[in-house]
Order: structure tokens, then sequence, then C-alpha cells
């Protein structure tokens, strides 16, 4: 069931996806070659909670009997990692990867979801347009996000700018809901058929978030049971933020 905030609740929501912005600034500022992705998970840890929130991921239910919780504050996901990489301290920065880093933070009963693509140093001309693209691609997408369109129109926009700009999009994976849950209703692929889905309604807080890759979309899963790779290792990015359904243009939470 989609669910309409309040206005109390979006409030409350404000709250929740400015600490979000709040760390994804404190892990920009301290990316640099040599930093491990668990020393990036601790900064993200101690950000959110002096600012009275909790890692949602931290312990997040993999829901398969052989497959732990997840272990991190946040996703942290080099290169060829789509989504969900564990932080590690033998994952090491090198000068030249991107990394991606997803988190969530939880404050007094709501969740603010946001996550960027980072440079690592100076990284090839490549990297840095995927980087751009995949980041436009929201932007694309939320052009469509007014009240009275329908959830494709998004899908179908993000999809469509990707395509153009030769890369791709990978299906299984998709934006969602969020609110008093991480994960909401509706669904949000990043692609699909403008005017299909659900009508956009004020008051409705979604995740939009475009997982985009340079070469094949086909996928792979890691050992672990949570990391998700490229089949061909082709780089990937995804940029993410929580956005308001308003009565005019939508308000995205996550950014200043």
């Amino acid at each position: 069931m989609v669910t309409i905030k309040t206005q109390k609740e979006i409030e409350m929501m404000r709250e929740a996806c400015k600490v979000a912005n709040l760390t994804q600034k404190a892990i920009e500022k301290a990316i640099r070659p040599g930093i491990s992705t668990y020393d990036l998970d601790k900064i993200a840890e101690e950000t959110m909670r002096a600012n009275g929130a909790i890692p949602a991921e931290k312990g997040y239910p993999s829901g398969m009997k052989d497959v732990p919780d997840f272990p991190g504050s946040i996703c942290a996901s080099v290169n060829d990692n789509i989504i969900h990489g564990i932080p590690s301290k033998y994952t090491i920065l090198k000068e030249g990867d991107i990394i991606s880093t997803d988190l969530v933070a939880y404050k007094d009963g709501f969740n603010g979801d946001c996550c960027r693509t980072y440079a690592v140093g100076k990284i090839s001309d490549e990297a840095k347009r995927l980087i751009e693209v995949t980041k436009q691609s929201f932007f694309e997408g939320i052009k469509f996000a007014r009240k009275g369109n329908r959830l494709g129109d998004i899908s179908h926009a993000i999809c469509e700018y990707v395509r153009e700009n030769g890369f791709d999009v990978i299906k299984e994976f998709e934006g969602h809901g969020i609110g008093r849950e991480m994960h909401e209703d509706p669904g949000i692929p990043n692609y699909g058929k403008a005017g299909r889905g659900i009508r956009l309604k004020p008051g409705m807080t979604l995740a939009i978030e475009p997982m985009v890759v340079a070469g094949s979309p086909e996928i792979c899963e890691g050992e672990d049971g949570w990391s998700i790779w490229t089949y061909d290792e082709s780089l990937s990015a995804h940029y993410e933020n929580t956005i308001l359904i308003t009565e005019n243009a939508p308000e995205i939470l996550t950014l200043e």
C-alpha cells in the first residue's frame, strides 16, 4: 500500500533526510586513495549517531537462512560492484576507482535514503561521464515527479536518457517508496513505459535511484549473498535521493 504522509510526518522525514545528506558530505570529504571502505563505514555511523540517527542498513535482514544480516552502516560498492557492497578493512580505495555509497539514516521513526558515486583521485573520462550521466538521469526522471503524472513517466525518462548516452540500466533492482519503513510501496523501476503505473499524489515520498552500467546490464551475485556485480566487469554508478511529491515541483529531501 502506498502511504500519503501527513505534514507532521513530512517534517520528520526532512530531519532524517537531512542527516543522510550530512553523512554523504562526511564520506565525500574522507574519500582518498588509501582509505578503506571500513573506515568510510565508521565515519558514516559516527556522523549519523552524532546527529540523533542510526544507520538503518546495519543489521538489515537478508531473508535467507545461509546469509547473515547486512553488517555495514552503508553499502560501499567499488567499480564493477553495482550495489550492496559490504564495507571491509581489506577493500582499500586506489587512484582511479569510483565508489558508490548508499546509506539510510533512521531518525525518530522515519528513514532518509540517498546514494552518491564518488571519484577516487583522478579517474578516466569514461568513469567521469558514467557518474555524470547517472546523476543527470535522476534529474531527468524527476522532471515527471509531479501530481497527476504516472510512475512510469519517471522510469521511462531515466532509461531513455541513460540509453541515449550509451549506457544501460539494470532491471533487477529498483527504487521504492520510503517513510517509516526503508522499503515501502511502490517499487520504482529505472525503465518502463510512460503513461503506466500509479498516479502520483502529493504526500508520497519516493526513493528514486538510477543504477547504471557502462557495459552489459547482465548481473551476478557475490559469494557473500549481498553484493551485486556487473557480469562483464564493466563500471557501474548509482545515484539516489528521497523526494516528496507536492502540489507543484518535487522536493528533494536529501539535498540542501
